[in-house]
């Protein structure tokens, strides 16, 4: 998480991030079919869906970090 920067005064750039993590999440799984597709190796594919879990942990991250605590 070291690489996404958090400042709550910036909604915009924070919103800006967080859809660059979903391309970049989408575009993931574009590139795991195609290789999938073309018989791609077993340690490539694991390569990239780490890197998609990655993504997604930062994906949650950032989107609760910009959602407030609301005690119901």
């Amino acid at each position: 998480m070291s690489d996404i920067v958090f400042d709550p005064t910036n909604i915009e750039a924070m919103v800006q991030q967080l859809e660059e993590l979903r391309q970049r999440h989408r575009d993931l799984d574009v590139s795991i079919e195609e290789m999938k597709r073309a018989g791609g190796n077993d340690i490539g594919l694991m390569g990239l869906k780490r890197e998609k879990l990655r993504l997604k942990d930062r994906i949650m991250w950032l989107s609760s970090k910009m959602t407030p605590d609301i005690i119901a």
